[in-house]
């Protein structure tokens, strides 16, 4: 016996992904509904072999209906998430909207799942940003070992963050520096993104830093250990997927670059590809749709006394948003709604 099933935001990059890896992982659906805006109310979507009309979210009622996997913006969240829940469909939400709600879980499988029972409070559970989840995928089975005490990290992040309109620009302003008349002005981004980099992803904060900045500190405490200390610089690259992070730890007890390789080779959801050679790491091109986060670059940081340093890698689609919630879901069944 399988799960009903429902995709919010079907029609956009991050909905599409959660189709296609909801029916590449065999997740047990016995009904499937997509749902999408008004205006694009009747547009085609596919899951596996099957073409599915979308329906209206407005309208749309969740009463039966077991999960939902949520990929709109916190506005569309806000007013129409409260409603499923409500009505008995557990709520797994891709936006930002209920990450930092003490009564919502924060949930990615490898780091905390036992934090998914705590779903009941609200009926609602929460996907970290994409820049958190691959950290904390590698960080977790480190602190295991030596404890964290500081994490100094520096992001390469994917126009595909933006969402289309971001993927869009960068191919435009892209085109533009080779055929007149096609130039491109920044609309997107708060500077021209094509054969440049940008240090702003999301709105300043009183304190210097960005959002995506703040949500990076907030959620690796609340999903791995409140003692962390982070501090981090996000920067937009013109790449069109995958996020990469320069990552600095700092640890109570002294853990050898070997044995961090060896830990995190084993670890879930974790591939580890570090040659000191030419080519032996992995880079953005080589990540897109893979569910992996991959690991290269791990070395000692000999300016501290317990510092390591490594470059982790993801298809931020994927492991960012879209595989941690069917991840998530996979969690909910199998530990608490058990039905699949």
């Amino acid at each position: 016996m399988g799960y009903k099933v429902v995709v919010v935001g079907a029609t956009g990059n991050v909905g599409h992904e959660m189709l296609n890896i909801l029916a590449e992982r065999g997740f047990p659906v016995d009904e499937i509904a997509v749902l999408a805006s008004r205006k694009s109310l009747g547009t085609e979507v596919t899951f596996g072999d099957k073409t599915l009309k979308t329906k209206d979210l407005d309208t749309f009622d969740f009463t039966g209906w077991d999960m939902s996997l949520w990929a709109v913006g916190s506005d569309a969240t806000k007013k129409y998430a409260p409603k499923a829940a409500k009505a008995g469909c557990v709520v797994i939400d891709n936006s930002s909207l209920y990450r930092y709600d003490p009564d919502v879980p924060l949930i990615v499988p490898e780091v905390n799942p036992d934090a998914v029972h705590d779903y009941a409070k609200k009926n609602i559970i929460a996907n970290p940003n994409c820049s958190t989840a691959q950290m904390v995928v590698a960080l977790k089975p480190l602190h295991d070992r030596a404890t964290i005490k500081r994490v100094v990290v520096s992001t390469y992040q994917s126009v595909s963050g933006a969402g289309k309109a971001g993927m869009d620009e960068l191919w435009d302003q892209t085109k533009g520096m080779y055929v007149p008349g096609q130039e491109k002005d920044p609309d997107t981004f708060t500077k021209q993104i094509a054969f440049n980099v940008i240090p702003h992803i999301d709105v300043f904060m009183d304190d210097g830093s960005t959002k995506e900045e703040w949500k990076m500190v907030a959620e690796t405490k609340k999903i791995v250990d409140k003692a962390i200390k982070v501090t981090a610089t996000c920067v937009r690259v013109p790449v069109m997927v995958g996020h990469s992070e320069a990552v600095n730890i700092e640890f109570e007890d002294f853990l050898d670059e070997d044995e961090a390789r060896d830990i995190l080779r084993t670890a879930p959801g974790i591939m580890v590809i570090d040659k000191r050679e030419n080519g032996g790491y992995v880079t953005p091109v080589e990540c897109v749709g893979d569910y992996a986060t991959f690991i290269s670059r791990i070395r000692q940081d000999s300016t501290i006394e317990n510092g390591l340093n490594l470059w982790c890698v993801s298809d931020n689609l994927r492991k960012g948003a879209a595989l941690n919630a069917v991840q998530i879901a996979e969690l909910l069944g199998r530990e608490c709604l058990k039905k699949g």
